[in-house]
């Protein structure tokens, strides 16, 4: 099935993404569990050298951590999440995408996941789980929700749920469109801040207006909440081009200036060829640098 195509996909990436996923990890025993050959991003100090020398590549022990984690994913499934992406592609594929291949790391790291998906109408929390069959499950539930005629988007909803319902410290997860930031978003992720340790997803909408008017195959431009199509003569209009990129490129400035200011690791992606790219370097900013 569809949603199981982003599962298998995912496998295929867990190998470059597996080592910053353990780093950012904390309360780690010393309780010896397995061998594994050595991943990028993986510390040195975890290297058995001795297993190094003897199968001739380099090895890393893996223990087994005290106390398990819960990657709790929010995710926004209004009608916002059914537009295009900037690889042209619908945007909820890209949710699916980031979510299945962190939820498939959560999951051979051991740890339970958990999703909070919703709209402007309803804000729903998925139990917590572990096991692939569950992943599944909550991945069809997030592709089903996207849709045209779902309720608008409302980010803010989704936190303040997150914010006053989960007492129980744990990873969270926003996949977010890239609405403007404002006083409430800061205000709920100043609190979110403190409660959890919390990461940001920025899925990047298509272009609304084409560089290039008269591209052969473009699929057209409407705006998933008021249905308004962009006239076909503003497609190749230089200054509206370049008013319209600019804009973006504020919100852009203002949202990863606030993120980068509260200290929450954040990464946007455009393209299913960039998820697991933009999500390594996610990671491993978070468990190096701490950004």
């Amino acid at each position: 099935m569809k949603s199981r195509l982003f599962i298998h996909s995912s496998k295929k990436s867990l190998h470059a993404l597996d080592g910053a996923y353990a780093s950012l990890l904390r309360g780690r025993s010393n309780d010896f569990e397995d061998l594994r050959e050595y991943e990028h991003g993986d510390e040195v100090r975890d290297i058995d050298w001795r297993a190094t020398a003897r199968l001739n590549t380099p090895m890393v022990k893996r223990t087994r951590a005290n106390r398990m984690h819960t990657v709790l994913f929010v995710v926004d499934t209004g009608r916002g999440m059914a537009a295009l992406a900037a690889d042209e592609r619908p945007k909820r594929e890209l949710a699916v995408l980031a979510v299945g291949a962190l939820g498939m790391l959560a999951l051979r790291h051991d740890d339970d996941f958990s999703v909070v998906l919703g709209d402007a109408e309803r804000v729903r929390r998925l139990p917590r789980k572990r096991s692939e069959g569950a992943l599944e499950h909550a991945l069809r539930a997030i592709d089903a929700s996207c849709r045209p005629e779902s309720p608008a988007s409302d980010r803010e909803a989704l936190l303040d749920f997150v914010s006053r319902t989960i007492n129980r410290r744990m990873i969270v997860v926003v996949v977010a469109d890239e609405a403007p930031v404002t006083e409430r978003t800061e205000r709920l992720l100043r609190r979110l801040r403190t409660q959890h340790d919390l990461l940001w997803i920025t899925l990047r909408d298509a272009e609304p207006v084409l560089a290039e008017a008269g591209v052969a195959d473009a699929p057209g431009r409407r705006d998933v909440d008021s249905g308004w199509t962009v006239p076909d003569f503003l497609h190749g209009d230089a200054d509206v081009v370049r008013e319209v990129a600019d804009q973006a490129r504020d919100e852009e400035s203002r949202r990863d200036a606030l993120l980068s200011a509260l200290e929450v690791s954040h990464a946007e992606i455009r393209s299913q060829d960039e998820a697991v790219p933009e999500l390594l370097r996610m990671l491993n900013r978070r468990a190096h640098v701490g950004a």
